[in-house]
């Protein structure tokens, strides 16, 4: 059994696109490996964040990822803060990085362009705070998107950098834990691109949506003027809305429809109103387990509490080991 180390960022909400992505792939992940998933705070505080706004995201992305499957029986589950273990191995692999490297580093370089006046050192040292968070439980395996492939390839160079310097075989070298082809690529409402939040809030379903909200989305999607020969080919709009179909709704449903579309019968109303019933169907168990859990303050604490101390105790073992190969020892 492999040890995978992933972190959450705590974005506000989760939408169909990432229950079908990533959250998926860690529910099935646990099942199969030693899996630490951590809420990465600290990084967050690149944004600086408000104390509320702090709390309230690393509250609810940790219910939303609890509803959606992620057990604390099968998996280790914690904040990243509660680990001060791996601010000291962070604070240890900055002495070896290198202000060229980290400048070079694509994401880095991508903040700067977009948020010029907040170009700190929790950015330019993002990489190593992320080698510190899997290497400190001696991950052979890291899930990773492609927006972070060039991290991954940093992570390890520093683990590389760190065995070779200290002539040790300490730190595994992390590969790609890719699922890449087991990905559902859950599409936007607005006609184009994939389901996000950063593309408004109408473009994305929330597993926090109600009802109601959801059917006023759906009902909301862009669609066109309807086919005008038979067998033609869906444009955008529509292709999107039956990706969202085929993953929601009854294979009879889906046929139903795109039937309909290639005898020129469709009516967009009436599969926008079936898919909105579809998505609510589907999403209910998880918006009722979301609400269960936001208000079951004593359970969240429990999960973290333990999976804290869990985390810890591999983590202190691999920090005494680290500065023990640097030369910090007891007189």
């Amino acid at each position: 059994m492999e040890t995978v180390v992933s972190g959450i960022r705590p974005t506000g909400n989760l939408h169909l696109g990432n229950y079908f992505g990533a959250v998926k792939n860690f529910v099935k992940m646990q099942h199969e490996n030693n899996c630490f998933f951590f809420i990465a705070d600290y990084h967050s505080l690149t944004t600086h964040p408000t104390p509320e706004n702090l709390h309230d995201s690393v509250k609810q992305v940790l219910v939303e990822y609890l509803a959606s499957g992620l057990d604390p029986e099968k998996a280790i589950i914690y904040l990243q803060s509660d680990v001060p273990e791996v601010v000291e191995l962070y604070l240890l692999l900055n002495m070896n990085a290198y202000l060229g490297e980290l400048e070079r580093c694509t994401s880095f370089k991508e903040k700067v362009r977009k948020q010029p006046e907040n170009v700190n050192a929790g950015l330019l040292t993002y990489p190593t705070l992320m080698a510190a968070d899997v290497i400190i439980h001696k991950a052979s395996k890291v899930p990773v998107g492609k927006d972070q492939e060039q991290n991954l390839e940093m992570m390890r160079t520093f683990a590389r950098r760190f065995n070779r310097m200290y002539k040790t075989d300490l730190f595994p070298i992390p590969k790609a834990y890719n699922f890449e082809n087991e990905l559902v690529k859950i599409p936007g409402l607005d006609g184009s691109g994939k389901m996000g939040k950063s593309e408004g809030e109408d473009n994305a379903i929330f597993l926090a949506d109600e009802p109601d909200v959801i059917r006023k989305k759906v009902m909301r999607a862009i669609t066109d003027n309807g086919p005008t020969e038979m067998n033609q080919i869906k444009q955008e709009p529509i292709e999107n809305l039956f990706t969202l179909m085929n993953v929601v709704s009854s294979t009879d449903t889906f046929e139903y429809f795109n039937d309909k579309y290639n005898t020129c019968e469709i009516r967009y109303g009436e599969m926008k109103k079936q898919l909105a019933e579809d998505i609510i169907k589907f999403n209910q168990p998880i918006l009722d387990k979301i609400k269960e859990l936001s208000t079951d303050v004593d359970f969240l604490r429990k999960v973290t509490t333990e999976g804290a101390e869990k985390a810890r105790e591999s983590a202190i073992k691999t920090l005494e080991e680290a500065r023990k190969i640097i030369g910090f020892k007891a007189f």
